[in-house]
């Protein structure tokens, strides 16, 4: 069970490495996957350094104990590289909304982070910010989803976007409540805290195998 949690632990970096994989196998993509692939370069790294300044912090400066502000970045980050792909792609609807979302969550974020939060916190993620994120992605995948309905596309399931949007969907769906309950759940019961990451954890491996997936199939000519 100890060497299963620790591999879980370690997810964040080895998951990332399976689509960064395929972009080797198939170094060809389309403009809207460019984001993404991005992303995953900026997450090995940052997942990496804070998997290090976890497991090993006795061994680092003190300033170098805790990595979750690293967490609050790495949730920026995520959320402007999906959203530069939900830009990318060819959608016929929602197009304004997109950008209205994307000043509600500037809006939103600069509130909690002037207002309430530190950005810096060094004893607790954001929760507020992931929460926001979650969300706000998540009505990024169901725009998707109605777009592609009103289109009267019948066979999108083979195409690149369907994927990532998938494993997307899956991983805002599954934090949802883990991010909003997370930072009170520290206070009240840490090892229940600790189970719910876990959740984090799993879904983010399924969202990096949905990556791979998508960078996988083979791309349309029209791209």
């Amino acid at each position: 069970m100890n060497i299963f949690l620790n591999v879980l632990d370690w997810s964040e970096v080895w998951a990332v490495l399976l689509p960064l994989g395929m972009v080797l196998y198939r170094s060809q993509q389309p403009r809207f996957m460019k984001p993404l692939i991005g992303y995953l370069l900026f997450a090995l790294l940052i997942n990496l350094t804070g998997n290090v300044m976890a497991d090993f912090k006795e061994a680092l400066p003190i300033w170098m104990h805790s990595n979750t502000p690293l967490y609050n970045i790495h949730s920026l980050v995520r959320f402007l590289s999906f959203c530069a792909f939900f830009l990318l792609i060819p959608q016929n609807y929602f197009k304004n909304i997109r950008y209205i979302l994307i000043l509600i969550y500037v809006l939103l974020v600069s509130l909690n982070f002037f207002l309430v939060e530190d950005f810096m916190n060094p004893h607790h993620i954001s929760g507020s910010l992931l929460t926001i994120e979650a969300y706000v992605l998540l009505i990024f995948c169901m725009m998707y989803y109605l777009s592609q309905l009103r289109d009267e596309i019948s066979k999108f399931r083979g195409e690149q976007e369907f994927w990532v949007v998938v494993g997307l969907s899956l991983f805002v769906v599954s934090n949802f409540f883990v991010f909003l309950f997370y930072v009170p759940m520290i206070t009240e019961n840490p090892d229940l805290a600790d189970r719910m990451w876990d959740v984090h954890n799993m879904s983010y491996v399924i969202m990096c195998l949905f990556l791979t997936k998508a960078l996988y199939v083979p791309v349309r000519t029209d791209n």
